[in-house]
């Protein structure tokens, strides 16, 4: 029998009244669910009381919150079982010691993958809590969060790189979009309108808020009913009583509200939870602090069809867009009241209200969610197993620098309205040479691979801009993409050249294979099929190897699509030939010269050999990028010295040593590992290693090519130094690298010590 996939959950737990542990609950039961059974679920328990509660079969142990004993056991206890990755769903109040600094105890012992669930990320943390997110950040394989607001402070704040951040939103359960009159009956509401909070009673919920706001409803809307629903935290309880809640009472009554308001105070479960929500005409969300990062209820409320009106609190604010909800401001009883009266008067805005929350809700369903889950943690779990980035960054820790975090500021810098300026006045963009298709493209590649990595929307409108940019070029009568922009919005030529085509080609391929937005992906592929034909003319081997790559992306995604096939084993056998044609016995090359990006034309042959089967393809893909690599690295020195543009590299002359440019190391990058794909043979990835650290300053000049402050990388390596100016080309070439080595680091697989012991030897010999 296969092995089931083992999850071990840290949390509270029901029967323990808490927002977190019916979370924990929920998750657990959709992950079982899926798959027939493949994920065996079990839970590390939290007990805040020294007695702890009559948990279900899922626990197998216990820990006392502020035993810090009972961490360190669960750590061993962890360890020793057959449990594949632990998810800790942190909150602050969750876990002993100064800022829940207990938890400290249990990771920093745990020799298993750990993905940590942030329900709470503080915009002003107390240094304790901000050095347990940060050590939380250093030993978990990722850290999820359930708000876009979340994922920006926890990179900003916490200092946590994107890399690691994975946004899963809350889940909820999927519910049939019902007339709230269904219930009614069993409530005893029938013909009354129902405005429904809920919630574990305490301070900063709001509920009194929402009480003082009935006396508005009431002026326009005589016949309705306030339930707030929920039993008092038992934190409050235990703390103050029921003082809060009496305080509530003593509102209503003083108000005149007693036949209007209903307080069920009770901790109620899932079933009955919801049928209170389905029952509902107007759900309230009264929070009374704008850092609130997440509510479970709320998500509740907008998956089961609400109309719903909340206060402006940052979760809020994101889940209720594109009318989804209202929002009224903070302390405003009245602005609610009237909003709430609104809804319930305003019958075709209530269904409005209530059919955009169901559709949106039913991305959020625990089904969604599970899956989310179980597919993070399988990948923490295949990373753990073989150390992610050893070959090429954890081998270079004590000799490079370790991968710097993604900065898109200078490329953000360089883009208007328009699209990517080409050059660049040191860190300042030069308008006076206008745009080109050439980095518009490169521009385009590069937000879509932060789109994959990160899922930040906020690159969005750069990746429109781009691909904007890119449509227009497009000239319909020559079936081919114009290249050249002044500053002043003028075409300079009416076709590119059979290169800058080619790259367009490329960019669209890997828009089509990897975008997900539907229109994105329609209008790449409606550019791609209207100007592909044309390409088959292109005689240049670098732009060959451009439509190459794009013509594998787009049948990848749509494998049947003949044309494109036959297109591909056209250019293919062409570029091959090519390389026949011209090698001799000293000159292993596709042409007489060597100019720029050498390896992309190594990398189509191998790329396209693998897709058709065609070892000779292959074979002599391999056989040119490593006669290619060997011509471009001092063994003496240890680094990468590359073909300058001051001559090139022409058959029978001595190669021109500067300037070199930072276009030649992306392809040298994907080449090398698509050497690796096709050999598994480790000397690829020292390759890799060796190529990417040229930005670094393992370089002819021993200087770094990169502004870590701007974020832009520097045009070129001169005989007497570096080019300063930060022009597109450079600097999205370091970032298109930096984004695969991400991508690499993440996808290299080694199946054992001795290898992993077998690539560092390889390395040292090579670097050191």
């Amino acid at each position: 029998m296969e092995k089931t996939f083992g999850i071990s959950l840290v949390s509270s737990y029901i029967p323990r009244r808490c927002g977190i542990a019916t979370f924990s609950n929920d998750l657990a039961n959709s992950m079982k669910k899926l798959n027939s059974g493949e994920y065996q679920v079990n839970v590390s328990a939290l007990n805040d009381i020294p007695e702890g509660y009559k948990y279900s079969s899922d626990v197998n142990f216990e820990i006392k919150d502020k035993n810090i004993n009972d961490f360190k056991e669960a750590a061993n206890y962890l360890n020793l079982s057959d449990t594949d990755v632990i998810n800790i769903q942190h909150e602050f109040g969750l876990y002993g010691g100064e800022g829940g600094s207990n938890i400290l105890y249990l990771i920093n012992k745990l020799n298993k993958p750990i993905v940590t669930t942030l329900h709470t990320v503080l915009e002003d943390p107390s240094k304790e809590e901000l050095r347990v997110v940060q050590e939380l950040g250093k030993r978990s394989s990722y850290l999820v969060v359930q708000s876009r607001r979340s994922f920006e402070m926890l990179e900003k704040i916490a200092k946590i790189p994107k890399r690691k951040i994975k946004f899963i939103p809350h889940g909820a359960h999927d519910v049939p979009f019902l007339d709230p009159a269904f219930y009614k009956d069993k409530f005893k509401l029938s013909g009354k309108k129902a405005i429904l909070t809920f919630g574990l009673v305490g301070p900063g919920k709001g509920f009194e808020d929402a009480i003082k706001a009935l006396k508005f409803v009431l002026e326009k809307y005589n016949d309705a009913v306030l339930i707030i629903l929920g039993a008092t935290h038992p934190n409050v309880r235990k703390e103050f009583g029921e003082s809060y809640r009496n305080s509530l009472e003593n509102l209503v009554k003083n108000s005149g509200l007693e036949n209007n308001v209903l307080f069920i105070n009770r901790f109620v479960d899932n079933k009955e939870l919801l049928e209170y929500i389905l029952m509902s005409d107007v759900y309230v969300s009264p929070y009374k602090n704008k850092e609130q990062a997440v509510s479970g209820t709320l998500t509740y409320a907008l998956a089961c069809g609400k109309a719903i009106v909340s206060t402006p609190y940052w979760y809020a604010v994101e889940l209720l867009q594109n009318e989804k909800g209202v929002i009224v401001p903070f302390n405003d009883p009245e602005s609610m009241g009237f909003a709430i009266a609104d809804l319930l008067l305003d019958e075709n805005k209530r269904n409005r209200l209530r059919k955009n929350a169901y559709d949106a809700g039913r991305e959020l369903t625990w089904e969604n969610v599970g899956k989310q889950y179980t597919d993070i943690f399988q990948k923490a779990a295949e990373e753990f197993k073989t150390p992610k980035s050893f070959p090429v960054i954890s081998t270079l820790n004590n000799i490079l620098p370790s991968l710097p975090d993604i900065n898109l500021t200078h490329m953000k810098n360089m883009t208007d309205d328009t699209g990517i300026f080409q050059h660049a006045t040191y860190s300042v963009p030069n308008p006076k040479h206008g745009y080109c298709v050439d980095d518009n493209v490169r521009a385009l590649m590069v937000a879509v691979m932060h789109k994959i990595n990160f899922s930040d929307e906020s690159i969005d409108p750069y990746i429109n801009r781009y691909l904007q940019f890119v449509y227009y070029s497009f000239n319909e009568e020559k079936g081919l993409f114009r290249n050249f922009m002044s500053y002043e919005r003028k075409w300079l030529d009416d076709e590119g050249s059979e290169d800058s085509n080619g790259r367009v080609i490329y960019v669209l391929g890997y828009l089509i294979r990897y975008v997900k937005s539907q229109a994105i992906l329609g209008l790449a592929k409606n550019l791609f099929d209207s100007s592909i034909k044309n390409m088959t003319k292109i005689r240049s081997p670098r732009s060959i190897a451009y439509i190459i790559f794009g013509c594998i992306s787009y049948l990848e995604k749509f494998s049947g699509a003949v044309e494109i096939k036959n297109i591909l084993n056209e250019l293919s056998h062409r570029l091959f030939e090519y390389y026949v044609i011209s090698k001799s016995d000293d000159w292993l090359w596709f042409e007489n010269s060597l100019t720029y990006a050498n390896a992309r034309l190594p990398q189509a042959l191998i790329m396209s050999g693998k897709y058709l089967n065609k070892k000779e393809y292959i074979s002599s893909g391999l056989e040119s990028l490593k006669w290619l690599y060997d011509n471009l690295y001092d063994k003496d020195k240890k680094y990468l010295s590359l073909i300058g543009n001051a001559g090139w590299f022409v058959k029978g002359q001595a190669k021109s040593k500067f300037d070199q440019q930072p276009v030649e190391i992306p392809g040298l990058i994907d080449a090398c590992y698509e050497a690796y794909l096709a050999t598994k043979d480790n000397m690829w990835i020292s390759n890799i290693g060796t190529a990417f650290s040229w930005f670094l300053g393992n370089n002819d000049r021993q200087e770094p090519m990169i502004d870590f402050t701007s974020g832009g990388c520097y045009d070129g390596l001169t005989s007497t130094k570096i080019n300063d100016n930060q022009g597109a080309e450079s600097t999205l070439s370091w970032l298109s690298s930096l984004y695969k080595m991400i991508d690499v680091s993440q996808k290299l697989h080694i199946n054992s010590k001795e290898n992993t012991k077998k690539i560092f030897k390889e390395y040292l010999s090579n670097v050191i």
